[in-house]
């Protein structure tokens, strides 16, 4: 004889168990909130979480990503005892690559972050090639150097998060995909899912990709959310050539980008193809246009690819993220659109995701690098 799904109840459920719902789960579960995060897969991060460039920089996007990324490095560099076994960063900085017709865009990026990012530098083609000796000369005019950008362990804060969750006292429930979702008539959402019937007065989106599907379920027009495909290779360098002090190189256009990857190379065309929300596969076009780029931009053959994938990255209009209560709907909060900072920006957004839904005063190391509540607010769209 069967049994029914349980029916679990607390203050705040989260949908999607991300980065961005775990980040804010685990920060409400710090201040005492009964935090409920469903999530559709049966691992949670399989999705965008888990296919991360994993790189802390300070000068990726635009100026409101640079403030919250700045906000994060603190909790990066010195979590909470006990959250990772070892450190979330490691040294491996960034180059933000330009041809001689590119110059002036690599001297405006320098010239918008010297005063916002430590060590911030711009350095010509002599310096490009001592830190990256593959690169050919006519690639590197100059480049903008960031020294203090730093690989993340994406995986270690993700579960770090997870783990506060439920030492808190919350509850992660895997293969949990939401079929319903409707207000009722005490107050409270309540979602239908194959794990069990989920109810709060709060629901938090931060579904991904499948943030405006989610907001759908809830009676709720589309924000206008895309998701965007990005492709990754990795191969293995030629022998004799060992990447693993090189920083990881951006075409200042963003055409490319590659990175050292345990000991391989890591190469991706940064492509940006909309996508509807699904589990990403690699295009075989945008795998050939990775090796054709990282062959004209440097040394490097690529003979062989070990791996290939792909992920959705996804963004709002104005390419910043949604954060806040949705006026035509009581307790529905918006989490989305993180686009590709999601991960380095998580600790500063999950902080102010926390308070915005518990109607606290937000960080003031937040509001006063500029990241206020209206910045990110949803009613933006509407």
């Amino acid at each position: 004889m069967s049994t029914a799904p349980a029916t679990r109840d607390g203050d705040v459920l989260i949908v999607g168990a991300g980065i961005a719902g775990a980040a804010a789960g685990f920060f409400l579960a710090a201040d005492g909130v009964r935090v409920t995060v469903a999530e559709a897969e049966d691992f949670p991060g399989y999705h965008s979480t888990g296919r991360s460039a994993a790189l802390f920089t300070e000068s990726y996007g635009q100026p409101l990503i640079w403030a919250l990324a700045a906000a994060s490095r603190s909790f990066l560099e010195n979590p909470p005892a006990g959250f990772a076994e070892a450190p979330l960063l490691t040294p491996r900085g960034l180059l933000h690559l330009a041809r001689d017709d590119q110059r002036p865009r690599a001297e405006a990026l320098f010239a918008q972050c010297r005063d916002a990012v430590a060590d911030i530098d711009l350095i010509d083609g002599a310096a490009v090639a001592a830190l990256v000796p593959v690169v050919r000369p006519d690639a590197a005019a100059c480049a903008v150097h960031e020294p203090r950008a730093c690989d993340i362990d994406v995986d270690a804060l993700h579960q770090g998060y997870l783990r506060g969750i439920r030492a808190a006292g919350g509850t992660v429930v895997s293969g949990a995909r939401i079929g319903g979702l409707e207000r009722t008539g005490d107050g409270r959402w309540r979602a239908e899912t194959k794990a069990g019937v989920l109810t709060a007065p709060v629901v938090v989106d931060a579904a991904g990709a499948w943030a405006d599907e989610l907001a759908g379920l809830a009676g709720l027009a589309p924000l206008g959310l895309t998701p965007k495909r990005r492709t990754a290779i990795t191969f293995d360098p030629p022998d004799g050539v060992d990447p693993g002090a090189w920083p990881m190189v951006v075409d200042i256009d963003e055409a490319f980008y590659f990175k050292p990857d345990a000991g391989r190379v890591l190469v991706s065309p940064c492509d940006q193809t909309p996508s509807p929300p699904c589990d990403a596969q690699p295009e075989d076009l945008d795998v050939a246009i990775a090796v054709d780029r990282v062959e004209t931009a440097t040394t490097l053959p690529v003979p062989t690819i070990a791996r290939k994938w792909a992920g959705l990255r996804s963004f709002f209009a104005d390419k910043l993220p949604a954060a806040g209560f949705d006026p035509r709907a009581d307790g529905f909060f918006w989490l989305a659109g993180q686009g590709g900072a999601g991960v380095l920006t998580s600790p500063a957004m999950g902080r102010l995701a926390a308070a915005l839904v518990t109607g606290t005063a937000p960080p003031a190391d937040l509001t006063q690098r500029g990241v206020t509540p209206e910045a990110v607010s949803p009613v933006r769209f509407l």
